[in-house]
């Protein structure tokens, strides 16, 4: 087909205007920015990495500097009435979110608020006595009304750098509360306020300085202001989901749902009734569909350091919770949390990594939103499980094209690499269930999804992949000192057997494995292959 009738993907791309000079592909959310930006109010979103907020934050920038001059064709340009243009203030906290101390956070604070500013007028001097929210104070009061717009990316960046070290927490908090205490007392010269960040922790007093804030968040009014729905997704990129069909010989129905598969599945309102596609990771396959369904995510801020430190101290103690059901009141989203008591799942859904699946009443089922995501965090979960090693450097790379050849001696060795290569101590394979969580991590980590306890007429198998023509059928036994481990091996065999595991499956081939595991060795020591 002729790429050359394409528009330019908008792929990296978080400047507004540069992004419609450049003719670049512009998913049109304005009616949304409207009911926003129409009001003269503080607000808050939260959304994960990668998620454009950036780019919200340079269109609300567009609208308030240059009014229409950038929205020709879009849904705004029939709804805005305002014929004033502000002064705008744009702030980004990722920039200051390397720093080892109060004293050195403080100095770079001082920097970006005073750069930040200086656009419209102001002037920091160095002063033992004033700070830069006391000389900004100042200034405020000396504009007119209603004649400046706050617009700050990030806000949380700095708070998250140091989740693991509390009273640094506290310290950053006190110096960032300052400066909103100055937004707050110098309300009315502010037009518009928005604010973005990630996790939301209301409680540091950030919030509640600034009073009457609308937080969009959870709101079904604004589950799609960012990322892309399907209908989006069809109607703006069509061209270049024509274009992966040929490249990769697919039926375009049949790359949508693979596409949905990897990419889709975000939620960020109350209802769950609205779905979306992670708009960087799909950006980047129709960037490049010859490179195949590879996961974006994680490479991409999946793997922040803040956020891992924090799990290992929390969440990720025991893969048996890797593919839980994970329950969560909507409280714990919507309502104030304190660095101290914010719920792991609360914070794991915040950056992404799960999302709502579904609510009744109060309490809302969250879960991986795509393979993609669940990927990801298997291989947080691997990092930690291996003490920081690769699959490769353990002995047991390779998972993917040994489960695509269906070889079940090569997977019984490899497994063995990874068992003796855990950090035993914090997460033992103490039963079944860890030994059947090890391995489904190890398995997702390949970018293969994994069915636990998948159920037939007769029974359940503990573990079922497909990877290619091939369809595994796995079935563990746990042999504690004393049992007899040939005598578990036939009752694995006899299970897979007279419960026909797998059957149900259409496939070209069944491989149906039986695996015992030994307590005292800490490693399989039967197998035996069914296929």
């Amino acid at each position: 087909m002729n790429n050359s009738n394409l528009k330019p993907l908008p792929l990296g791309t978080s400047d507004f205007a540069a992004l419609r000079s450049e003719g670049q592909i512009y998913v049109d959310k304005t009616s949304l920015i409207y009911e926003i930006a129409s009001k003269r109010q503080k607000f808050f979103l939260s959304r994960p990495r990668r998620f454009g907020k950036s780019l919200l934050i340079s269109t609300f920038e567009s609208l308030f500097k240059y009014g229409l001059r950038d929205f020709k064709g879009l849904a705004i340009e029939k709804l805005w009435r305002d014929t004033g243009t502000y002064q705008v203030v744009r702030l980004d906290f990722s920039e200051i979110k390397d720093f080892s101390s109060a004293e050195e956070f403080s100095v770079r604070l001082t920097s970006v608020l005073s750069r930040g500013f200086s656009g419209c007028g102001f002037t920091y001097r160095e002063s033992p006595i004033e700070t830069v929210s006391d000389q900004i104070s100042d200034w405020l009061k000396t504009i007119p009304l209603n004649s400046l717009v706050l617009l700050i990316d990030e806000y949380d960046a700095p708070l998250t750098a140091c989740l693991s070290k509390p009273q640094l927490f506290e310290d950053i908090r006190k110096k960032l509360s300052d400066f909103y205490a100055t937004i707050k007392s110098n309300d009315g010269a502010v037009r518009f306020f928005f604010m973005t960040g990630i996790t939301k922790f209301s409680k540091t007093s950030i919030f509640s300085e600034l009073n009457h804030f609308t937080d969009l968040s959870l709101m079904a009014e604004f589950g799609s202001l960012l990322g892309y729905t399907h209908a989006g997704v069809e109607q703006y990129f069509s061209g270049y989901l024509d274009r992966a069909a040929e490249i990769l010989n697919m039926d375009r129905g049949d790359l949508l749902s693979e596409l949905t598969r990897h990419y889709d599945g975000f939620c960020f309102e109350k209802t769950a009734k609205q779905h979306l596609f992670s708009p960087w990771s799909l950006l980047k396959f129709l960037n490049y569909p010859s490179n195949g369904f590879e996961n974006y995510w994680y490479e991409s801020g999946g793997k922040p350091t803040a956020l891992l430190q924090y799990f290992q101290s929390h969440s990720l103690k025991s893969p048996l919770d890797f593919d839980k059901e994970k329950l969560l009141d909507m409280d714990d989203l919507t309502a104030s949390s304190d660095v101290d008591e914010i719920s792991d799942v609360a914070l794991l859904t915040q950056a992404g990594y799960l999302t709502i699946k579904n609510v009744e009443e109060d309490t809302a089922f969250v879960g991986y939103p795509n393979l993609e995501v669940k990927k990801s965090m298997a291989r947080l979960y691997m990092k930690l499980l291996l003490k920081g090693q690769t699959q490769v450097q353990a002995g047991a790379g390779g998972a993917l094209k040994i489960l695509t050849e269906g070889s079940a001696q090569e997977l019984y060795h490899r497994l063995n690499r990874l068992f003796l290569s855990l950090d035993y101590q914090s997460y033992p394979a103490k039963d079944e269930y860890a030994v059947r969580g090890i391995v489904q991590i190890y398995v997702t980590c390949t970018g293969l999804s994994a069915k636990v306890e998948n159920h037939n007429a007769l029974g359940r198998s503990d573990l079922e992949v497909r990877a290619g023509n091939n369809y595994w059928v796995f079935e563990f036994k746990y042999c504690r000192e004393g049992e007899n481990s040939e005598q578990l091996l036939q009752e694995a065999v006899e299970q897979i057997q007279n419960r026909h595991y797998g059957e149900q499956v259409s496939t070209e081939k069944l491989i149906k494995v039986a695996l015992v595991f030994s307590e005292k060795e800490r490693q399989f020591i039967r197998w035996k292959s069914l296929d």
